[in-house]
């Protein structure tokens, strides 16, 4: 035998006891259920008692708009809603948001954070909804 067909069997002949090693020692997991995989963690869970601070959490709203609300980089503030929304315009916004996009104010944020898309929650219960706009009203 030459040495590179020594060299190829001696790694033929670990990787076939590396193999036979790894079968003998495997362990029996259960296998896992990936089904719910890509559902929110809003579906798993009931809503009926969480607070509009907690499902804005969930939504991931504080992930644009900021911890305290105030806005930053990607997402302007969201404080003293109640001088430009009512609670039904508000609920109608979360669940729409381009049917707004007319809206002078709205363009200014939309020239301010051009790269930024506020997501549509339509598919969200609308009890949640008028929940986050209670709680956004009042801040």
């Amino acid at each position: 035998m030459t040495k590179p067909q020594i060299w190829v069997a001696t790694f033929l002949f670990l990787f076939i006891i590396l193999f036979l090693i790894q079968k003998a020692t495997k362990t029996n997991e259960p296998e896992k259920d990936f089904s719910q995989m890509g559902t929110s963690m809003m579906q798993q869970e009931s809503n009926e008692n969480l607070s509009g601070a907690e499902l804005m959490n969930n939504f991931g709203c504080l992930n644009c708009h900021g911890a305290n609300l105030e806005g930053g980089p990607m997402g302007p503030a969201l404080v003293n809603l109640k001088e430009y929304w009512s609670r039904d315009n508000l609920i109608n916004y979360l669940r729409n948001p381009n049917s707004f996009m007319s809206q002078k104010r709205l363009k200014e944020y939309r020239e301010k954070y051009p790269n930024m898309i506020m997501p549509a929650y339509g598919n969200k219960d609308v009890k949640d909804l008028g929940k986050i706009a209670d709680y956004l009203l009042t801040k």
